[in-house]
């Protein structure tokens, strides 16, 4: 009776685990289906789910929710909580050593370098793809996303031929796995780029079939971003009804994602349709806007929080390795004195069992010894530990001093810089539309210009003067 019931308990067990599990992998995937139309449910079923597998110790569940709940982030403006949940993810997946996961990680990393860092976009890309083919993995979808990465960086870097020839590669593709979202930010994209190379009617076709097929799959993020860059071309076009019509449905699509980056290109394109309608008093009221969302300072300060998030990673990841080397070296010398107890207890029994008073003499003098010699070790182990405890004191300042730098450099430059670049930016517009005289303007340009000059010259010598204190 005791055996059956046993047995059914654990049966039990492993029936509830399992269930946990299946949970946890449908909240993934409720998740991840979420992330183009409401971000913020993405993160909320990714808590829901990571909570759950940390629960049932489900090593791959808990990766797959840190993931999905970068995405969220993502799709939501939050770089730096999407990179932060992006680095826990590619722990977890480099434990379990998945290699796709890890593929997964690099590409949505290299999507968030994407209009920041191009290099970094770049080398976070290659690293996805030669992972990708040394691990032999057989996933279509996942190196088709890849290639659409490699044509969009190459769309913003302006090399069209690369880029088109990286679409070609994804188009080829998604036209055999049938995939419907890959299609829509394919067709998205070829629209972006026949725009940037001055084929606008050819453009719209693609926007349009791109925009049909996201409002039938429910992709609020993208019909938002396709409608902000058809609204561009109308305003190009001079086609001022059909700008403001594309403006006022996508930004109802932009207030459902939440997403800050969106809503700023809603900002700066109704800002220039009402500037090309002359309507200045609105196109002001928007200019305003805009200065306070400047998208320089925006994209660097997105920059300096993913390189803050990173250090803060590092910094963690070094606190917990030293804890583990001083673990070590605890229990090791738990395991030396219980050796050294047990040797002496043993000498002991001996000399007990003999009563040989010269065998007696020999086991003292051996006793003397290793007692001299243990004494050395543990004289050895305390230098040992009064040195790395000097290394981690003289890492740590130096990790702590290279953040304040950073904190205080990213301050300095959203706080210093902005000014005279939107003083800049407003005398451009105002000589454009001649409500300043040119030589007025130059010589107001003159004074921004030096002024950013002597400030720059200022943090450069900041940044590199290690005797300064600070910004």
């Amino acid at each position: 009776m005791i055996v059956i019931s046993s047995a059914s308990s654990a049966r039990a067990g492993i029936s509830s685990i399992k269930q946990d599990t299946t949970q946890v992998l449908d909240l993934i995937a409720k998740g991840f289906d979420m992330r183009l139309t409401d971000a913020s449910q993405t993160v909320k079923y990714a808590d829901k789910a990571l909570s759950l597998a940390n629960k049932v110790n489900f090593a791959k569940g808990a990766a797959d929710a840190y993931r999905i709940k970068g995405l969220g982030e993502y799709y939501l403006g939050n770089s730096e909580r999407a990179i932060e949940s992006y680095l826990l993810a590619l722990d977890k997946y480099q434990s379990i050593q998945s290699v796709i996961g890890e593929v997964r990680i690099y590409l949505n990393i290299s999507s968030l370098y994407m209009s920041i860092d191009a290099d970094k976009c770049i080398e976070y890309l290659n690293s996805a793809m030669d992972l990708y083919k040394s691990g032999k993995i057989a996933n279509q979808n996942l190196l088709a996303s890849l290639y659409l990465n490699f044509g969009n960086i190459y769309q913003l870097q302006k090399n069209y031929s690369k880029a088109l020839n990286s679409y070609q590669k994804s188009y080829s593709i998604i036209n055999n796995i049938g995939n419907p979202e890959l299609e829509v930010t394919l067709l998205q994209n070829l629209g972006v780029i026949n725009y940037s190379t001055g084929a606008k009617d050819k453009a719209k076709k693609y926007l349009f079939d791109a925009l049909n097929k996201a409002k039938e799959l429910d992709l609020n993020q993208r019909v938002a971003q396709i409608n902000v860059t058809l609204a561009e071309i109308y305003v190009s076009e001079q086609d001022y009804n059909r700008a403001e019509a594309s403006l006022v449905e996508g930004k109802a699509y932009a207030a459902l994602v939440k997403n800050e980056g969106v809503l700023h290109d809603y900002q700066l394109t109704s800002y220039q349709l009402e500037l090309k309608r002359k309507n200045y008093e609105q196109a002001l009221k928007y200019l305003q806007v805009i200065y306070q969302q400047d998208s320089i300072n925006y994209s660097s300060r997105t920059s300096a929080a993913i390189s803050l998030s990173q250090a803060k990673y590092r910094q963690e990841a070094l606190r917990q390795k030293n804890e583990q080397i001083l673990l070590r070296q605890h229990y090791d010398r738990i395991i030396f004195i219980a050796v050294v107890v047990l040797a002496v207890f043993l000498v002991l029994v001996i000399v007990l069992l003999i009563n040989n008073v010269k065998r007696k003499a020999d086991t003292n003098k051996k006793l003397t010894a290793l007692n001299a010699e243990v004494s050395n070790q543990k004289d050895n182990l305390d230098r040992i530990n009064h040195h790395l405890e000097e290394i981690i004191d003289e890492r740590t300042k130096d990790l702590q001093l290279k953040n304040r730098k950073l904190s205080e450099y990213s301050s300095h430059l959203s706080h210093q810089i902005r000014g005279p670049i939107a003083t800049l930016k407003g005398l451009m517009n105002l000589e454009r539309e001649g409500l300043v005289s040119q030589e007025e303007c130059i010589q107001m340009m003159i004074k921004c210009v030096s002024e950013i000059d002597d400030k720059i010259i200022d943090m450069s010598d900041m940044l590199h003067n290690p005797e300064r204190a600070g910004f």
